[in-house]
C-alpha cells in the first residue's frame, strides 16, 4: 500500500507551488483564449466576459513571471502589447484541452448532479 500524498504549505510543494496559480479561474481561461494566438489586452478582456482590467493585469504579469506567456511591445504610437503562449505555455494546454473537453461532455451531468445535491438540501 502506497503512504497518501502530502501537501506542504510551502514552495517546495509543486501542486500548490504551480497548480494553484495555475489552474485558478482567470490565468486558466486566459492560456485557453492564447490557444488561438497573439491577443492584445482589450481582445482578451472582451473574451473573457467579467474579467476586470485590474485581474487581467494581475493574471497576465504572473503568467508572464512563471514563463507560460511572452509580453511583447511593439514600439508604435500608441504602443501595442501583444500576449502569446510560450513553448511551455503550449505544452501546458495540452494536458488543459482535455480537462476542458471532459468538462464539455459532462456539464449537464454536473449541473443534475447539483441540482439533485440542492434539492436534497432544501428539504
Amino acid at each position: 500500500m502506497s503512504e497518501k500524498r502530502f501537501f506542504p504549505s510551502n514552495d517546495d510543494c509543486p501542486v500548490r507551488d504551480v497548480l494553484t496559480g495555475l489552474t485558478s479561474k482567470w490565468p486558466m481561461l486566459i492560456l485557453f483564449a492564447l490557444m488561438d494566438g497573439e491577443e492584445r489586452f482589450s481582445g482578451l478582456q472582451r473574451r473573457i466576459e467579467k474579467i476586470s482590467k485590474r485581474m487581467l493585469t494581475v493574471s497576465l504579469r504572473d503568467l508572464e513571471r512563471d514563463g507560460y506567456i511572452t509580453r511583447t511591445v511593439y514600439p508604435e504610437v500608441p504602443p501595442r502589447v501583444e500576449y502569446a503562449l510560450t513553448e511551455m505555455g503550449k505544452e501546458v494546454v495540452t494536458p488543459l484541452v482535455k480537462l476542458i473537453r471532459w468538462a464539455e461532455s459532462r456539464h449537464d451531468d454536473i449541473r443534475d448532479a447539483r441540482g439533485r445535491y440542492d434539492e436534497a438540501k432544501a428539504k
